[in-house]
């Protein structure tokens, strides 16, 4: 069953898509029909379709791959993964900074040696989107978008999966962390410098130096959050 995280008011054309998926029994990994047959199966148009697979994108329940299809994900919401939630309360700051910065630069170099031109694109606009953030909250959300494209850039379903589940314990203990002293991200942000990195290194194709970037940033981001761990 997919994840009902979507903000109310969504459209019809969202729930539809949802039914669709439920009553099709798909599971992770299996593949969607191609969107021509989804607006017939629906009875939707083609603009509704994609927003409603951009809304399932972003909660993590479908993977999209250019030129492949759209597929199912692992569930990433707390009541469909026995003990993630539990686990967040159980999980200290060091332990899940070292669990980042064991599997994230491994997702980086992946992506370096496998993300497509359309998904630099997504970088380069989880990047911008971010830079732009009026609110911390906001910022939050356009950095994970980010982080998760490069997971997405692997063309790995697993390692995305993994990073979802990861990325949802870490967002759980950095926000029982973090006391925030202004309303946004500055615009010197030091995270805007090693996405940066991060994004050249891919855009580059060189493993190594995207594999380097990804633990610099999270190192720089742990000392930031909580100091030397």
């Amino acid at each position: 069953m997919l994840a009902r995280s979507e903000p109310t008011g969504n459209s019809r054309a969202l729930q539809q898509l949802r039914e669709f998926i439920d009553a099709g029994n798909y599971g992770p990994g299996d593949r969607l029909p191609a969107e021509r047959q989804l607006i017939n199966a629906l009875g939707i148009t083609r603009t509704n379709l994609r927003k409603s697979l951009d809304a399932l994108e972003r909660e993590g329940s479908i993977w999209r791959h250019v030129g492949k299809g759209t597929f199912i994900t692992a569930s990433v919401d707390a009541a469909d993964v026995p003990g993630l939630a539990e686990l967040s309360h159980h999980v200290t700051p060091t332990q899940m900074m070292r669990a980042r910065m064991s599997l994230e630069p491994a997702i980086a170099r992946e992506a370096a040696a496998n993300a497509s031109g359309e998904m630099v694109k997504q970088f380069i606009h989880a990047r911008d989107l971010a830079v732009a953030a009026t609110t911390w909250d906001a910022y939050e959300s356009d950095d994970d978008a980010f982080h998760r494209s490069v997971a997405q850039a692997t063309d790995n379903i697993l390692l995305l999966s993994l990073f979802d589940h990861l990325n949802q314990v870490h967002r759980a203990v950095a926000w029982r962390q973090v006391i925030r002293q202004t309303e946004k991200s500055p615009r010197n942000h030091q995270s805007f410098q090693e996405h940066d990195s991060i994004l050249n290194a891919i855009e580059q194709r060189d493993p190594v130096a995207a594999h380097a970037a990804m633990r610099d940033h999270l190192s720089s981001v742990s000392k930031l959050l909580f100091g030397d761990i």
